[in-house]
């Protein structure tokens, strides 16, 4: 990744209001620049949306997932203070090569709807400046904080649905499932496309009546068009270590291919398509 080099801090204007709420994010910008706390931006290929991405990481996250391969974006403080405008200038040096590539750019983090209004208006400006393909990658836990507007802008949502299992949710994330499948009927209701990605930890959430319950809920949604079952592996254990923290997973086997296609199978029984 590569990180991004912060402006002169700004603090957001107190208050807000109904007028506030109403403001889109392209008036915003016309006001003031819109600051957020960022970790870094990578160019990406793979499960952070189709074709390739420019995507920007942001710090903060109220989730701590004990397999969590980025736990240094965990907190806001730790990022750096960027501008909008920045991220959208370094993501516009990229975009005649993303456009060919059939990419686009998705903010990631972290989690993104920690810091909505700086979210919305990436994905504004990433939609309507660039013309790029959006996609926004969250827990769904936020999802309250998620404006419609904000909603507009994205084509595609990559939600994390971590278990079904709700103490194993709790578990793996030290927080509640509930606000995650409100979010993903709002978007269900909205007929916004959606791609879930579902991490398989054998000894954790890979118990078949676990997977076969994401894959109930999801294919009830009928905007699900892809199913993301990502494999466990320990890639950011030296991340965690750096910062002092236990790795609680060291010892958990990375899932054998044939886990991963079992896994894959429960997703397709339910008609959902699954890689």
């Amino acid at each position: 990744m590569t990180t991004l080099l912060p402006p002169a801090s700004t603090t957001p204007a107190p208050g807000g209001g109904a007028c506030a709420a109403a403001a889109t994010p392209a008036a915003a910008a016309t006001r003031r620049p819109v600051v957020g706390s960022v970790h870094s931006w990578d160019l990406s290929t793979g499960v952070d949306g189709p074709g390739t991405r420019f995507v920007t990481f942001l710090s903060g996250c109220p989730l701590t997932c004990l397999y969590c391969h980025n736990p240094d974006t965990w907190r806001m403080r730790d990022g750096k203070r960027t501008t909008a405008a920045d991220v959208v200038a370094e993501a516009g040096k990229y975009t005649r090569f993303i456009a060919a590539a059939g990419g686009g750019a998705t903010v990631s983090g972290g989690e993104p709807l920690l810091q909505p209004v700086f979210t919305g208006e990436l994905l504004h400006r990433f939609k309507h400046e660039l013309g790029l393909h959006t996609a926004l990658d969250t827990s769904g836990f936020l999802g309250v904080r998620a404006t419609d507007a904000l909603l507009r802008d994205t084509d595609l949502v990559l939600l994390d649905i971590k278990s079904w299992d709700r103490a194993t949710y709790r578990k793996v994330t030290g927080r509640p499932l509930d606000p995650t499948l409100d979010f993903a009927r709002r978007l269900a209701d909205l007929d916004k496309e959606v791609h879930v990605r579902f991490v398989l930890v054998p000894g954790l959430t890979d118990a078949p009546d676990n997977i076969a319950g994401v894959a109930a809920f999801a294919a009830t949604l009928g905007n699900v068009s892809r199913v993301d079952v990502l494999p466990f592996h320990k890639l950011g254990e030296a991340k965690w270590q750096a910062l002092g923290r236990t790795f609680a997973l060291h010892d958990t086997p990375c899932p054998t291919p044939e886990q991963v296609t079992s896994a894959k199978g429960v997703f397709e029984t339910h008609g959902l398509y699954a890689v």
